[in-house]
């Protein structure tokens, strides 16, 4: 049985779909814990309201299985946090309220996980949708694989697109309170900090068919790639990896994954003053020798030029947004 955690915190456009693809799974040995995380908005009102509807549709069975959990806001790990400790079940499931799952995506990952015994962390490929288009994630995998065990690091690295994506994510309890949860003061790469440690230690399953959706629609002003938004150092998980020191050293493909997200997540805090030394810290660790060319190019540019090649690519997303919401397409 799986216990399915949903933290929620102002998505009032999107909890009801969420909710809705968790209660029509072909598969209904589960409990829902939605982790109200202090929302300001009326996501609270959209839950109930939906709730109230499929009571009086004669769906009562399955809302005996949903719990609402209402906390001040601390964050999304925390709220995730929160659910696990209050799962009865073996098995967690992380949906994002933002996100949501194809109608099978709870009987085909039990099929995973009965068939691959020996992982702790089981996970599907998705599609990621943008302006209401859905694409498959171009996860690194070799052409024909369907399902099985994955080197994780080396999976992430071919593409740098997640292998093993949260709302496609589903964790051994045991192996999550091991780990001790979710980091709660990182705000970005919180879930890799977690996936990283854990499938160093243990294996990973893969399902290699899209069965969930990685809503991309969502504001865009929260999306770091888009905005330029930088997060304190101490709150991303790039500058928080020293315990790996060791193991990034010992293990070639966790070296070159690590290399490769330092190399494309690092620019703009390299640009920015206030962040620099940090960043120069961080990129210090890189074989520069293994990276592109045109990686090794840009960051021996000056960082004048740096800044305007940025700002440019910034400005450029943003405009190519603003243009294609406005043009329906």
């Amino acid at each position: 049985m799986f216990s399915i955690i949903i933290p929620l915190y102002n998505k009032a456009n999107h909890i009801e779909k969420a909710i809705r693809s968790v209660l029509n799974q072909s598969y209904h040995e589960f409990e829902v814990i939605i982790v109200n995380d202090g929302s300001t908005d009326n996501s609270m009102e959209v839950v109930n309201h939906y709730l109230h509807a499929q009571e009086k549709e004669g769906n009562s069975s399955l809302l005996q299985h949903v719990r609402i959990i209402h906390q001040p806001n601390a964050g999304v790990s925390a709220a995730r946090n929160t659910g696990v400790e209050a799962a009865q079940y073996d098995y967690i499931a992380f949906l994002d309220a933002d996100d949501w799952w194809h109608k099978h995506y709870l009987v085909n990952l039990k099929s995973l996980i009965e068939d691959y015994p020996d992982a702790a962390l089981y996970s599907s490929s998705y599609y990621q949708v943008k302006r209401g288009k859905k694409h498959p994630a171009p996860i690194g995998v070799e052409p024909g694989f369907k399902r099985g065990y994955i080197d994780y690091c080396k999976v992430y690295a071919q593409t740098l697109c997640m292998p093993v994506w949260t709302s496609a994510t589903i964790i051994r309890k045991k192996v999550f309170e091991e780990f001790r949860g979710f980091s709660s003061t990182l705000k970005m790469g919180e879930d890799f900090d977690l996936w990283i440690r854990v499938a160093l230690k243990y294996k990973v399953a893969l399902l290699n068919e899209p069965l969930a959706y990685y809503n991309h629609d969502q504001d865009t002003d929260d999306r770091a790639v888009v905005s330029g938004r930088i997060y304190p150092p101490h709150q991303h998980f790039i500058f928080n990896l020293g315990y790996l020191e060791t193991k990034e050293q010992q293990n070639p493909d966790l070296k070159e994954l690590l290399d490769a997200l330092r190399v494309y997540i690092l620019q703009p805090y390299y640009l920015n003053k206030p962040t620099r030394r940090e960043a120069q810290a961080e990129l210090a660790k890189v074989n520069w020798e293994k990276q592109p060319l045109k990686e090794r190019i840009r960051f021996k540019s000056p960082v004048m030029m740096l800044k305007a090649q940025y700002r440019t690519m910034i400005w450029g997303s943003r405009v190519k947004q603003y243009i294609l919401r406005h043009s329906g397409r």
